[in-house]
């Protein structure tokens, strides 16, 4: 009888591990990466639109990652979502509205920019198509590489690898901070 006990408990913790914690909007005190993330990351670097003016060449080289809140979205080639991105800074800790409930903590980022950025994202069910897709005040995470093109406003075109997706309302900026706890 103990043997089994012991056997759900350990089942029980491996399938909360194998969602990542958080679930799939990072519900969590502080942001976690989801395995594909984690695998998608390795050898990334954080976008820096101010090095990357000065070094475009070397930037292109690369993997970059960033957060950005959609501001455009329309058709791209080959299947691909031409997003346009309003770059912001993952926050060290997620706001939550109940401090002994991670279920009110929601993934944070800036309320400003920092530069802007169009990527080419292959977007997948609902977050091509549905209530919850990706659409003007939506937060994505991008991976990927920078091309050496440019859209017709300048902006540096990032064609994702992987991306991480969250609705409109499922994230919150540091601005929120006046209602939520850390």
């Amino acid at each position: 009888m103990m043997t089994r006990a012991v056997l759900a408990l350990a089942l029980l913790g491996l399938s909360v591990v194998g969602c990542g914690g958080g679930g799939k909007y990072g519900y969590s005190p502080k942001y976690i990466p989801t395995d594909s993330e984690e695998a998608a990351l390795k050898g990334a670097r954080d976008y820096d639109p101010v090095m990357y003016n000065r070094e475009p060449e070397v930037w292109r080289k690369g993997t970059v990652t960033l957060f950005g809140v959609v501001t455009a979205r329309a058709p791209g080639n080959g299947g691909m979502a031409t997003v346009g991105l309003s770059v912001r800074r993952l926050e060290p800790r997620n706001l939550c509205e109940n401090g002994n409930d991670d279920d009110t903590c929601r993934v944070t980022v800036s309320d400003k920019d920092f530069g802007t950025v169009r990527a080419l994202v292959p977007l997948k069910g609902e977050d091509d198509v549905g209530e919850h897709s990706v659409a003007v005040g939506s937060l994505l995470r991008v991976v990927g590489k920078i091309g050496e093109d440019v859209d017709e406003s300048g902006m540096p075109v990032l064609r994702a690898s992987f991306y991480r997706h969250w609705p409109r309302y499922f994230y919150v900026t540091r601005a929120n901070a006046e209602t939520m706890r850390q």
